[in-house]
């Protein structure tokens, strides 16, 4: 099948201030020169908070992994679960119609979403509310027939059942996820005949189920501006202005076995929470901000605090915002031109442009820069804070300066990079 973009693109594409936080995480999870290893997370998580993936997006995801535009849309047209145009706004229907789910009906649910969704897959609805499409075996072969609707698998249904939940969706409600017959998982139709003594610390729905079901996470997209984000267990979303979906996880609670009777944490929390504390470390090292610093600004349980804006018109020798020193700079390059800052690993098309507005137009401006005015770059680049450290454009910088090559501008001149 040929996978092309849509034809009517956005503008632009940024992530939402928590998004971005979560993204630079992902990031660091990578050893030193594999970040491009993010780019899959990256892409579905812009997925996640668009509902599609626009080439802005995959552009933008691009220039903060260091790739040319090129393999980011590789990775996006090559995997089936990125979806190239727009889908409902409700939800995007993906029915299973390989062998086990065809033979038990996959194809009465196909012609129910042609009736009432669009006649063709990836079509939007009159109300653009729904989209669908037919995907292949999605691994749920004993609760067949079945459709993965947002991140859950809705299984054992009925035409009947299936047309029910469309109207849920489209009256606002969200349907349990799971078998739809009353099976608690993929046990035999008619009962267990063996291993019956396990009922015993069950839960009220199979572990899949009862997760998505305790912190309200089954059609809904993460679009960012809530939880879950890192950890979804923790807290209630506190932002105000949302809408009755979002309002509705107001009243989630933690999953069973996470708070204890009188309110404490158990040890399960406690290691997640400070697994997060370091993931939040990390962000903050690599952006140039002490933990001690953010810890101070710590912002409400189940909220990221959105990032500083930057005054780029500062006064040299003074910084706009956090620690360090800024840089001297330029209002206009030299005679000679601008330098192709591009060449630096970590720059690219829009972070270069960044630099430009920024007064940095040449790589010896870059080579001169101290630990203190570094960590002013690192608090100014909007978008990339922790970019300059990370992929050491001062040593970078002062090579290049010199006439030498680095690595990557070798290869970047090679292949035509930016070209």
């Amino acid at each position: 099948m040929l996978r092309r973009l849509h034809p009517d693109q956005p503008a632009s594409f940024a992530f939402t201030p928590a998004n971005q936080a979560w993204a630079e995480a992902q990031i660091t999870k990578y050893p030193e020169g594999r970040q491009a290893s993010a780019i899959i997370p990256l892409l579905w998580r812009a997925q996640e908070q668009e509902g599609w993936l626009s080439r802005p997006a995959i552009e933008h995801i691009s220039e903060m992994l260091g790739l040319a535009y090129i393999r980011g849309l590789e990775v996006a047209t090559f995997y089936f679960m990125f979806q190239l145009q727009p889908v409902g706004s409700v939800a995007h229907i993906q029915v299973c119609g390989t062998t086990s789910c065809m033979i038990c009906g996959a194809e009465d649910l196909i012609g129910i979403c042609k009736e009432k969704i669009a006649p063709k897959a990836h079509q939007l609805s009159a109300d653009g509310k729904f989209s669908w499409e037919e995907v292949e075996c999605l691994g749920a072969c004993s609760n067949a027939p079945m459709a993965q609707i947002g991140k859950d698998y809705y299984e054992d249904l009925t035409g009947e059942r299936f047309t029910q939940m469309l109207d849920e969706l489209a009256a606002g409600k969200v349907p349990k996820p799971g078998p739809q017959s009353g099976r608690y998982a993929s046990e035999p139709l008619g009962g267990l005949t063996s291993l019956t003594d396990h009922d015993s610390g069950k839960t009220q729905y199979n572990a899949s189920v009862q997760l998505a079901t305790d912190i309200g996470d089954t059609v809904k997209r993460i679009d960012g501006t809530e939880v879950p984000l890192l950890t979804p267990w923790q807290g209630k979303a506190a932002n105000s202005g949302k809408s009755p979906a979002k309002a509705k996880r107001d009243d989630m609670m933690p999953p069973s076995g996470l708070d204890g009777a009188q309110g404490g944490r158990t040890k399960t929390e406690k290691s997640a929470k400070r697994s997060v504390g370091a993931a939040s470390d990390k962000v903050a090292e690599a952006a140039g901000e002490a933990p001690e610093a953010m810890a101070k600004a710590k912002p409400a349980r189940g909220t990221v605090a959105p990032a500083p804006k930057s005054d780029l018109k500062a006064q040299s020798g003074t910084a706009t915002t956090g620690a360090g020193k800024k840089p001297r700079t330029m209002s206009v390059p030299r005679k000679s031109g601008a330098d192709d800052l591009k060449m630096i690993k970590g720059v690219g098309p829009k972070l270069e442009t960044i630099l430009n507005t920024m007064g940095f137009f040449h790589f010896d401006q870059i080579a001169k820069w101290g630990q203190d005015e570094l960590a002013w770059v690192d608090q100014n680049l909007e978008g990339f804070k922790g970019r300059a450290s990370r992929d050491n454009w001062v040593d970078q910088a002062g090579r290049l300066a010199r006439g030498e090559q680095t690595e990557f501008s070798a290869k970047a001149g090679k292949d035509g990079r930016y070209k």
